[in-house]
């Protein structure tokens, strides 16, 4: 088996197949010779290999932002321990190449899991061996402890600190628990299979040993936006269709305004054609919702719960009127989610959200710990987030049924072209 080198070299590599790996090496392990023959085996599936369900990991914006949105999700945010700023980048430049390898659904380093020596632990964790590329996608961000932290710069980033990325506030209603939110790295897998996502998680984890160690995690299954016209709008765990006036990347006048990071808007060229990512962990309160009447869900949310349309009439996609009489005030209540989150609301605001659900099993009580792993990316979170979100906190009736757990703001670098690694341009800026 081979695999990239570099993360700049057209792939060599070959997708290993558990199975025939099996079946080449024979019972009890026949030795090397049957490895090699495994190993031609392996080689002859190459070329039926097909790239239809790889993303590019090279351009102008990392993927996995605009990317159509793939069903699994795990997220995970690092703490660094790195000592200096070289150590710091050899990071970044390890994860760098073994994403790019990743992404072509390629094992990580040059032996991958089975091809090293018997005397090592293998480069790759192996799970995902036999496995399509599913999509996947990493993307990767820096919160602000990476810059500072205890009032003191860190990695010689002094002045380097965007003022976009704040620390968010405190909204009414948070219950935030810290050992589960910010961090000084963030890192976005997703794809179409679970396993491929955790295998990404795995093996940066493993590569960043010494360096950065896992601050918390998150597992999402069932995006809750889309972010293509070609894609229908999931449910949430409350059965009600969301993300339905999201933002997508056909939109392209819309993604520059809302999403990309714009040479004249901030203060870190840097940061020109990356964005801001907002993470919040939303529990709901399931059994609760569960009891309440149709007609309250539906006046909660502002939308019917069968078609999505507005309760003010039409199909989903139908702009709602917020000023249509209803028999005891507009129809749409005024504390409606989708009158107090509206883009009319906030001066046409809009973010591209792409959250996840999530269930973690149940608590002491026996209640599910579930709910909405929001993420949401923005050109600059004080104008795109945080006056929504207290909008949302103080007047929004559905919050009555939501409880914020995880709370964290990203700078996502912009992408990287082949030889560069992930925030070379922070580095060399």
């Amino acid at each position: 088996m081979h695999a990239e080198s570099s993360g700049s070299q057209p792939s060599t590599g070959v997708t290993m197949n558990r199975r025939l790996l099996l079946s080449a090496m024979g019972a009890g392990g026949a030795g090397l010779a049957l490895g090699a023959l495994g190993h031609r085996a392996y080689a002859s599936q190459e070329s039926q290999q097909t790239v239809d369900d790889q993303v590019p990991f090279y351009g102008e914006h990392q993927s996995g932002i605009i990317t159509e949105a793939q069903d699994r999700m795990h997220t995970a945010a690092f703490d660094v321990q790195a000592r200096s700023r070289e150590e710091l980048i050899e990071l970044l430049q390890n994860w760098t190449r073994a994403i790019a390898q990743m992404m072509k659904g390629q094992p990580v380093g040059t032996s991958g899991a089975v091809d090293g020596s018997y005397d090592a632990p293998p480069e790759d964790t192996g799970e995902a061996l036999g496995l399509p590329a599913s999509r996947l996608t990493v993307t990767i961000g820096f919160g602000r402890t990476l810059f500072e932290k205890d009032g003191k710069a860190r990695f010689g980033l002094d002045g380097k600190l965007p003022e976009a990325l704040i620390e968010l506030p405190h909204f009414r209603s948070d219950m935030i628990e810290e050992a589960r939110s910010n961090g000084d790295i963030i890192v976005q897998a997703c794809a179409d299979d679970p396993q491929v996502a955790v295998h990404a998680i795995r093996n940066l984890s493993r590569l960043a040993f010494g360096k950065a160690n896992v601050r918390w995690s998150q597992i999402g299954f069932g995006r809750t936006s889309k972010t293509s016209t070609a894609q229908s709008t999931p449910r949430n765990l409350f059965g009600f269709k969301d993300g339905t006036n999201n933002i997508v990347a056909e939109h392209t006048d819309e993604i520059n305004e809302h999403v990309w990071v714009q040479k004249q808007r901030t203060d870190q060229p840097w940061m020109v054609g990356g964005s801001y990512m907002v993470i919040r962990r939303i529990r709901m309160h399931i059994e609760t919702w569960d009891r309440a009447t149709l007609g309250e869900q539906e006046n909660l949310v502002g939308r019917l719960k069968g078609s999505g349309a507005p309760l003010s009439g039409g199909e989903e996609f139908t702009a709602p009127d917020f000023t249509m009489a209803g028999s005891n005030g507009p129809i749409i209540p005024v504390d409606s989610h989708i009158a107090v989150v509206h883009p009319d609301a906030h001066q046409g605001i809009k973010m591209l959200r792409r959250g996840f659900n999530y269930t973690d099993g149940s608590d002491g009580l026996g209640r599910l710990d579930a709910g909405l792993f929001f993420i949401a990316f923005v050109t600059d979170a004080r104008t795109h987030f945080v006056p929504i979100q207290q909008a949302m906190s103080a007047n929004d009736a559905m919050t009555e049924y939501l409880r914020n757990t995880s709370s964290g703001l990203y700078a996502i670098v912009p992408g990287v072209r082949e030889g560069q690694y992930l925030g070379q341009q922070l580095f060399e800026s």
